[in-house]
């Protein structure tokens, strides 16, 4: 009945070799022929060069260093509830040129079909909060519903939608040929009318044909704040943290070290924040579709308690003539297709994935940096109306986030092109954030910390470096794209407008504690130390004063 188990697998090989390796295959029965590509094939295409990829897969003279001369190993794998029964299977050859030497008996859960995964988002209405799972019942085989209540209050049972998406949804390879796996149907439910800051107890359902239920554990959520709510509000927001195994498995896209820090930080650290932006790149499966299944059971402690919001990156979405603004294969052919199904944001369109919050002092609109948001797109009209919209009385806070560093940052390859960010984007958006007085901007994409002074026009406008006080200046820029993958280097030399820089795995964490004061720290995984902050004082009156081109043009009539 559990959602994961680890299991121990007995290898005997008479003819043992150090190339020798098992793969975790799921369903159970698999093409093991083998599938080089093409030389010309573009894309994530990965070893093992098999028809069929595996989940995973270990070398057994890694782990049990006699096994070239005894032949013998014991293994220790753990799976997680996938939908189908699991088989291992031993090669000879390598990963090149794999040969099938022997597999294991198939296993299974108890129910594979099982509804497991929850990841909240808030929805578009403030009392409103989504919760969205994955399972093996189509909504002809079962009805699927979320089971709440609040504290005290009566049982409710609201309806949910069922999604699906299949291998003439990708792009191209892998995620087209060796990379796909069926991915279960996804299920999104929406609970309304929350009463604000209450505790609700879920659980997910499914009501078969046959009469009978299945239910999944049992979960809970504190509903959202009203807006302008005054009362203390804690948001973590970090980039590109990835996935990777807990039994030491290889995978695919295997180079996420730090994946596992960051989790298990966010897990330890859960009754001190209350919602998770991750602003792109989030398991980093580049056309392998099992790992969004690894990804989502890796966060499920996280996302199945805070609203666990996401933005669009480049290993999401990017793939050439697929409308993406790079052109480049970073998705694996997934062109966004699994990322806008399996979780929910409050988009008008899935498909682009630009959208407004509303968290009690907080407004953040998030950008879509993999689609245009050049003047006089759609996008840059969705940014301009998103910050000009909010009410700063009641929501003095108002933040930006997008995955690429659209503003600044200084790391090797953005120094190397002359240009301290993505080309374009400061030039077209900076006006804005200076016009609507945004108070920080963040960004992933550059795997390492580094925080900017309140800047315009490249330039500095404060000298001070830590408690910012009275007008809106300029904008402060993050980027906060240590979350797991590996670590991006920077310049040589800071450039005068960087404060702080650490090559580092941690994230953000934001607390407004009233209309009034906002604090910004920066966390490292590894041991959840403080090396950076900063804080904002401000009062109203501060955000209707005019600064370096914050206010409207005026003229004056004789």
């Amino acid at each position: 009945g559990e959602d994961a188990a680890w299991v121990t697998v007995k290898v005997v090989s008479r003819k043992p070799s150090k190339d020798d390796w098992v793969g975790v295959f799921s369903p159970a029965k698999f093409n093991s022929m083998p599938c080089p590509p093409a030389p010309d094939s573009i894309g994530w295409i990965q070893k093992p060069y098999l028809c069929q990829a595996p989940i995973k897969y270990k070398f057994p003279s890694d782990e049990n260093p006699a096994y070239v001369r005894t032949g013998m190993a014991m293994l220790r794998f753990r799976l997680i509830n996938q939908r189908s029964n699991f088989s291992f299977v031993l090669f000879a050859g390598g990963l090149k040129m794999p040969r099938l030497t022997a597999i294991s008996n198939f296993i299974t859960f108890l129910n594979p079909k099982a509804p497991v995964y929850p990841r909240l988002a808030l929805g578009k209405s403030w009392d409103e909060m989504t919760v969205t799972w994955t399972s093996g019942y189509d909504y002809r085989d079962a009805i699927p519903f979320v089971e709440y209540e609040s504290d005290g209050g009566e049982v409710r049972r609201a309806p949910a939608g069922t999604l699906t998406f299949n291998r003439n949804s990708m792009c191209g390879a892998p995620a087209k040929t060796v990379g796909w796996r069926d991915p279960g149907f996804i299920h999104t439910s929406f609970l309304k009318n929350l009463w604000p800051n209450l505790r609700y107890t879920y659980k997910l359902g499914h009501f078969k044909t046959d009469g009978t239920y299945v239910w999944s554990k049992k979960f809970s959520f504190r509903a959202p704040p009203f807006p302008g709510q005054n009362s203390l509000q804690r948001v973590i927001i970090f980039g590109d943290m990835g996935k990777a195994e807990r039994d030491n498995s290889n995978e695919h896209s295997d180079y996420q070290p730090g994946s596992l820090k960051t989790t298990d930080r966010l897990i330890e650290d859960l009754a001190n924040y209350d919602m998770v932006f991750h602003i792109g790149n989030l398991p980093y499966s580049n056309g392998y579709l099992s790992q969004w299944d690894q990804f989502t059971a890796q966060v499920h402690e996280i996302s199945s308690r805070v609203p666990y919001m996401i933005a669009s990156g480049n290993h999401e979405r990017d793939w050439p003539n697929s409308g993406s603004f790079y052109d480049t294969p970073d998705s694996g052919g997934e062109c966004g297709v699994p990322a806008e199904t399996m979780y929910y944001y409050p988009a008008d369109n899935k498909a682009k994935v630009w959208y407004k919050v509303d968290y009690g002092m907080f407004r953040f609109c998030i950008a879509d940096s993999e689609h245009d948001w050049r003047e006089g797109t759609e996008q840059y009209k969705f940014i301009e109306q998103c910050l000009a919209s909010v009410d700063r009385k009641q929501q003095p806070w108002l933040i930006f986030a997008a995955h690429r560093p659209l503003g600044y940052s200084s790391s090797y390859w953005y120094g190397m092109e002359g240009s301290f960010a993505e080309p374009m984007g400061r030039e077209a958006l900076q006006k804005l954030w200076q016009k609507y007085k945004v108070d920080i901007a963040f960004y992933g994409h550059v795997n390492s910390y580094e925080r900017i002074c309140p800047i315009y026009q490249n330039q500095c406008v404060s000298e001070e470096k830590r408690h910012y006080k009275g007008n809106v200046k300029g904008t402060i820029h993050v980027v906060v794209g240590g979350g797991g993958c590996q670590l991006s280097d920077f310049t040589t030399s800071a450039p005068i407008w960087s404060i702080y820089r650490d090559r580092d795995y941690g994230f953000g964490k934001l607390t407004a504690f009233n209309h009034s004061y906002l604090e910004f720290e920066y966390k490292k995984s590894k041991d959840g130390t403080v090396p950076d902050y900063f804080t904002i004082h401000r009062e109203y009156k501060d955000v209707l004063s005019c600064e370096h081109d914050g206010c409207e043009k005026i003229t004056y009539a004789s």
